[in-house]
């Protein structure tokens, strides 16, 4: 079967070229989407189309031309780095991966990555600094980790070596995002999610797969549509690479809505077959299924599940259907909120699929297969992370004078000579002409003064004066603000 699926996966990169030699995209109606900029478009032409694009010249920005030098997210310019130690046997939010002979663990803490024996011990960080990586991946032969960076300017997939040398960017994505690589079984491929938001900000992903020498890779599951804004992701190859696992919210209608009755089976693991495009449901049910791990022997998928206010680890069998709960005592998922990273930290099955790694409860855990127990595996950093001053911009409160941004309610005398207008809620007076505006009345009341209008002669001035304590009154004066007094 791998032939074939190799195949169709180089038929999917072969058709994407030639659909965008020959299509051109339609305009999207939804303005956000007019901002996106595929990595494969740097230069303008759609994705693999070879396409030669005419482009007016640019033109240089005096301003820039003074910062040549590209922002650097891991050393950025004129900030004070202070490094604050770190001294920790418990973490949060912990993504966890297991090396493929079982030897060693590969997981995130604060933005950095380490590994370690699995047995425990001081771990190594093999990616620090003041990027944000998280969500290691071992590739199948163990030699390099795929993980999720910000360093060049936004999340993408990178990659590196098992030891954390020779980092390079895979994704080269500037405005849909990537996250939560997975390795193909051959090592050849990386599937990850792209997310992408709508108009509230809130969003829903796409599952793309990317050759591990690069490019600007393909679409695998497409989002339902573009006003789509429930979630998508999550993905995970299947043991023997014949089909992509991944999470998705399965409930009606595209629009977002916080505290989502997670008991209810809000979300649903799917799995897309890579040889003919096929979705079948993977895991539903009550308490919903999310973060997908199929174990290396194929014979059963791990998920996460809410059991009323408990987040729970379950297994089920994939030749009988057999659902069981392993281990009932993980922190709180995300299913009612918004997960661009996911709903719980990544997890992995020992290389003999007879137990699994995962965080918990501020640990690293091994959890029994069986549901028989678990253990800690313990750990000790003892390091630091770079802290950058916060700014501290002097913005004056109170100056004794400023530049009113917003006159209101214009009024202009019958001679064309005068204009009224209502600024911080006193009304004020300026020649048409030009010059300085001058305060119309005297009264330091705290009142209101309002809809400001000219007589027919010009020689009157009315307007509306309005307290909270006596509501409004209809005030007339001269025009010179003189004499003025309230009518009702």
């Amino acid at each position: 079967m791998r032939t074939s699926i190799a195949s169709v996966l180089a038929l999917l990169f072969a058709s994407q070229a030639a659909v965008a030699q020959n299509q051109e995209q339609e305009p999207s109606p939804n303005p956000v989407e007019e901002q996106e900029v595929d990595a494969s478009q740097e230069d303008g032409p759609a994705e693999g189309s070879g396409e030669a694009v005419q482009a007016a010249p640019a033109t240089a920005n005096p301003a820039a031309m003074d910062e040549a030098e590209e922002w650097d997210v891991t050393n950025p310019r004129g900030a004070t780095i202070r490094q604050v130690p770190i001294r920790t046997d418990e973490g949060t939010w912990m993504d966890v991966d297991v090396s493929p002979d079982g030897r060693t663990i590969a997981f995130a803490l604060l933005g950095d990555i380490y590994t370690m024996p699995i047995s425990g011990g001081t771990p190594t960080r093999i990616a620090e600094g003041l990027a944000w990586e998280v969500q290691p991946r071992f590739s199948p032969d163990g030699r390099r980790i795929a993980f999720t960076s910000d360093r060049g300017g936004g999340d993408n997939i990178w990659l590196m070596n098992a030891d954390g040398s020779d980092k390079r960017q895979l994704t080269k994505e500037n405005f849909r995002l990537l996250n939560q690589p997975s390795w193909s079984p051959d090592g050849a491929y990386i599937v990850a999610k792209k997310h992408f938001t709508t108009q509230r900000s809130l969003g829903t992903g796409e599952i793309w797969l990317y050759h591990v020498s690069g490019g600007g890779g393909v679409q695998l599951v497409e989002r339902a549509g573009e006003a789509l804004q429930k979630e998508l992701g999550e993905p995970t190859y299947d043991p023997n690479g014949e089909a992509i696992y991944y999470s998705r919210n399965v409930t009606s209608g595209p629009i977002f809505e916080y505290a989502q009755d997670s008991t209810q089976g809000t979300f649903a693991i799917e799995r897309y077959e890579l040889a003919t495009g096929e979705v079948t449901t993977a895991v539903s049910g009550y308490g919903g299924a999310v973060r997908p791990q199929p174990s290396p022997d194929g014979r059963n998928i791990a998920f996460i599940r809410r059991d009323k206010n408990q987040t729970e680890l379950w297994v089920k069998d994939v030749s009988s259907g057999e659902q069981r709960m392993i281990y009932g005592d993980l922190d709180m998922d995300m299913q009612e909120t918004w997960a661009v990273y996911g709903f719980y930290p990544l997890m992995d099955w020992m290389p003999d699929s007879s137990s699994l790694v995962l965080w918990a409860g501020g640990k690293l855990r091994r959890v029994e297969a069986d549901g028989s127990g678990s253990t800690i595996i313990p750990f000790s950093v003892n390091d630091t992370r770079g802290v950058a001053d916060a700014p501290h911009p002097i913005i004056p409160v109170a100056p004794d004078s400023f530049m009113a941004r917003i006159p209101r309610f214009t009024s202009v005398s019958p001679d064309g000579r005068t204009v009224v207008f209502e600024s911080l809620g006193k009304l004020y007076s300026k020649p048409v002409g030009g010059g300085s505006a001058r305060r119309l009345t005297t009264g330091d009341d705290g009142s209101l003064e309002l809809w400001p209008s000219f007589s027919r002669d010009g020689k009157r001035l009315t307007w509306i004066k309005w307290t909270d304590r006596d509501l409004a009154h209809v005030m007339v004066a001269n025009s010179n603000g003189s004499g003025a007094r309230a009518i009702t």
